[in-house]
């Protein structure tokens, strides 16, 4: 919470300093087109790459496999698209590092294993089934016997009839 207040107060302050430098080398009016170019150009971006990932991630999950590298980076490509739209500089330099797709597939990695390296120590255990007409498990198969219970206790009450 604190780390969120801290950067509620200081990003505004940076973006403000940045634009105030820039605007007194290039003048006013060109650092204002400069900041609409920037969310112009990166919401554009971002619709483009958001498609592209959205797709990827529902081609993982026709094949049965979990898309968590796709769903982290639309999380990201979301996190880039505020950067954007925030008026400023330095948070568009972010948000633009976020449009680089390598770029953007390392942060990725990092957040898929650090996620699930935080489940895994919590004991959380996600299961694949690939859908193929019925439903199946990978992992290993135990046999044995069922005997259903409601139908012995049908089977017991005709016979004393």
């Amino acid at each position: 919470m604190r780390f969120a207040l801290l950067l509620f107060i200081l990003v505004p302050i940076v973006e403000m300093t940045v634009l105030i430098q820039i605007g007194g080398k290039i003048g006013s009016l060109a650092t204002v087109g400069l900041v609409f170019l920037t969310a112009i150009v990166g919401v554009t971006l971002i619709r483009k790459q958001g498609l592209q990932t959205s797709l990827k991630a529902q081609e993982k999950m026709r094949r049965g496999e979990l898309p968590a590298a796709e769903v982290a980076e639309g999380m990201m490509l979301i996190f880039a698209g505020i950067c954007l739209l925030i008026p400023g500089f330095v948070t568009d330099a972010f948000g633009a590092l976020l449009l680089v797709p390598p770029l953007r597939k390392v942060f990725a990695a990092g957040i898929v294993v650090k996620l699930f390296s935080s489940m895994m120590a919590r004991g959380t255990q996600w299961q694949s089934s690939r859908y193929s007409g019925s439903r199946q498990q990978d992992g290993e198969i135990i046999e044995g016997e069922f005997v259903s219970e409601e139908k012995e206790s049908i089977e017991s009450k005709i016979d004393k009839k």
